[in-house]
């Protein structure tokens, strides 16, 4: 296991280099993207201006306040608080995020299913997890909001965001077929299995 910072954008290889376990800091640059933002550019056929190759999106639909634009808010938003919201209900999108635009990193909580870990494997991306409830520390790693597309989406807009350090993040989903949720899973039924056994019980499960 190792730790890695990533200046944004990244190349193929230095997503195939993580694997499950490893952390990784990101630096530069981050896309924040929701449910409406993807339902819209996927479903109805809208774009967007930015360039996400080679970029890290993030599961969000931050809270803001409107500001006037200056040097320090140029898209004329403050950030308030940033979190991370569940991935589970984003899983179609991960296919066509990286396929047409390029993605490879997607970051949220709760993790992904099948297709996501079909896609990271076929294209080269990772998931990195973020611990629910530390919406707090995750706004301290956003220098300041760039610029917003699809705003009328809003809060569901589609963000750039300035970054400093963002993380340490957890690997956990990589581009090798690993996931941490899988293998938890697997390891749990194994555990079950084996009390269910000690107590002469057969598996339930199956019956």
């Amino acid at each position: 296991m190792t730790h890695t910072t990533l200046s944004m954008p990244v190349d193929e290889e230095q997503i195939r280099a993580l694997r499950i376990g490893d952390t990784v800091t990101l630096m530069q640059t981050l896309f924040g993207i929701r449910d409406a933002t993807q339902i819209h550019m996927f479903d109805r056929g809208r774009t967007t201006r930015f360039d996400l190759r080679g970029h890290a999106v993030i599961h969000t639909a931050p809270n803001v306040r409107k500001v006037p634009v200056s040097d320090d808010y140029p898209a004329g938003y403050a950030p308030v608080c940033i979190g991370t919201t569940t991935s589970a209900r984003m899983e179609r999108f991960t296919a066509p995020l990286m396929e047409q635009y390029g993605v490879r990193i997607v970051i949220g909580k709760g993790g992904l299913g099948a297709m996501s870990r079909d896609a990271f494997m076929r294209f080269g991306g990772v998931y990195l997890a973020i611990v629910g409830g530390t919406a707090a520390l995750e706004t301290t790693w956003i220098n300041r909001i760039e610029d917003v597309d699809l705003d009328d989406l809003n809060p569901e807009s589609l963000w750039r965001f300035s970054i400093g350090e963002f993380g340490p993040l957890l690997v956990a989903m990589d581009s090798h077929g690993g996931s941490v949720y899988a293998k938890v899973q697997q390891e749990t039924r194994e555990r079950r299995n084996a009390v269910l056994a000690s107590l002469g019980i057969g598996d339930t499960a199956q019956s």
